[in-house]
């Protein structure tokens, strides 16, 4: 099944130390699914080269579209422009039109440290900022953000308008089982996942008032789910097993 995804890369080594707390992944998985696409992954990175590199170097060649978010700025602990670029065996290279703009908001002030914020991998093309106008950069697959939430929500909307179409959204459906454990329905699991590869399976186990119970969720293409889900319910009704349907597949 092909997949609408972004992944998220969210850099910062105050998160990982607990002195911010992450506003990047909750808000990007709502803003992308409105649009119709998934989190294909999220990563939490800290400001320091050698794993910045590395995780830079893996999204870039997983064919995966990612979102990055933070380390823009000019201070030391800013590593993100000149990873990107490390990463893409390209030099940083003084963006013509983000110099314009950083001298214009700022005039004398820009040097001799916020210039340094034109600095980009080469052939990035800007992403605007409608806070404080210094702009993001897209570039092979990849599109950086300041780390602050309030510009960097209006600047991944507009790459979002810009370069990813509304996508049909994938439909789901729940049932919770009870009395049940997962152990005893692990075979029948994987022939429903055989004959029914272009969807999503889930089965989350839990356990309340002294037994087990699952909660298992397939989801996929609407026409996918049409003979899926009246299948699935009647596997599990013919073992004689209690279920409750919690989300019936809708048309999206």
């Amino acid at each position: 099944m092909h997949r609408a995804e972004i992944g998220l890369l969210i850099i910062g080594s105050e998160i990982l130390l607990g002195k911010r707390q992450d506003r990047h992944f909750a808000r990007s998985r709502d803003q992308l699914a409105e649009r119709g696409y998934d989190v294909a992954y999220c990563l939490i990175v800290p400001d320091r080269w050698e794993l910045l590199l590395s995780q830079l170097r893996w999204a870039f060649t997983t064919g995966i579209p990612f979102f990055s978010f933070g380390g823009l700025g000019a201070t030391p602990d800013d590593l993100t422009r000149a990873c990107a670029a490390a990463a893409l065996e390209r030099p940083l290279h003084r963006h013509p039109e983000a110099e314009a703009i950083i001298r214009r908001r700022f005039g004398a002030e820009a040097e001799p440290v916020r210039i340094r914020m034109a600095d980009l991998p080469e052939g990035a093309a800007l992403i605007p900022n409608p806070i404080n106008e210094i702009p993001g950069f897209a570039i092979a697959g990849g599109y950086f953000y300041p780390g602050f939430p309030q510009m960097a929500e209006p600047m991944s909307q507009w790459v979002l308008e810009r370069y990813f179409p509304a996508q049909t959204a994938l439909v789901e459906g729940r049932a919770l089982l009870d009395a049940v454990r997962e152990s005893d329905l692990v075979l029948w699991m994987e022939d429903f996942c055989r004959a029914h590869p272009a969807l999503e399976f889930s089965s989350l186990p839990s356990f309340r008032d002294g037994h087990s119970r699952i909660e298992l969720s397939i989801r996929g293409p609407a026409a996918e789910l049409e003979s899926a889900w009246p299948a699935l319910l009647q596997a599990l009704q013919a073992r004689g097993l209690k279920l409750d349907i919690l989300l019936e597949p809708q048309q999206p």
